[in-house]
């Protein structure tokens, strides 16, 4: 059974950093691709970036591009979402995602974390 845990939400100032991460287990070919998403209530679920371990093929959400990064542990089996120059716009509640294409909807991915809060403070 598919299993996904993310981490490392908190508080930050405007302007700060934050890395997130997300322990995927297992580690198969129907979680080659890892997804993060956000979402803030009454609003839908946003992507935010989305990458194929085996093929490289990344997608970043124009909002994100430029400030966000994702990279992987592979010895660890953990995606990380570098995030940098962080704004108050980019409070929400942040989700790792695992499926098999880079997509950018919600509908593409099959496994979910439960998401870890991220509040940045003016």
């Amino acid at each position: 059974q598919v299993h996904l845990e993310e981490s490392g939400g908190g508080l930050v100032q405007a302007g700060g950093s934050l890395r997130l991460s997300c322990a995927v287990s297992p580690r198969t070919v129907s979680t080659d691709v890892t997804g993060w998403f956000r979402q803030t209530p009454g609003k839908e679920r946003e992507f935010l970036v989305a990458k194929s371990w085996s093929s490289g093929g990344t997608y970043y959400a124009d909002s994100v591009k430029g400030r966000f990064t994702i990279a992987r542990d592979s010895a660890k089996n953990t995606v990380y979402l570098q995030m940098n120059s962080l704004k108050p716009e980019d409070t929400a509640l942040y989700y790792c995602a695992a499926g098999t294409v880079v997509a950018g909807i919600a509908e593409a991915y099959n496994y979910w974390g439960q998401g870890t809060h991220v509040t940045v403070s003016a």
